[in-house]
């Protein structure tokens, strides 16, 4: 699996009303950054594709470091995981379709 990484600025306007005082990252704002940064690293480009499954495991947070780990399964879809501090927050099955 090859791995990526990105961290939301502690001070992401998202935490201001998600949810005051105990700040969690968006499941969709998890997902798109996944998306960028898959695409960014493969060069795929998810402005239209499919997510044949998402789990979100646990709440990340502004600030966290998010280890996204990925790899392209037989069927050309793309498999992966995201943690935090070796916490799953999130796993899934994605496609660019364009």
């Amino acid at each position: 699996m090859k791995q990526l990484t990105f961290t939301l600025a502690a001070d992401h306007p998202t935490g201001i009303g998600h949810f005051p005082g105990n700040p969690i990252i968006p499941g969709a704002l998890l997902l798109a950054e996944v998306l960028r940064s898959i695409g960014e690293a493969t060069g795929s480009r998810f402005v239209s594709c499919k997510v044949s499954s998402a789990k979100f495991h646990h709440p990340a947070r502004p600030g966290d470091s998010v280890v996204i780990a990925y790899s392209y399964l037989a069927s050309g879809a793309i498999d992966f995981q995201c943690t935090v501090a070796a916490t799953r927050v999130l796993s899934g099955v994605i496609r660019a379709e364009n």
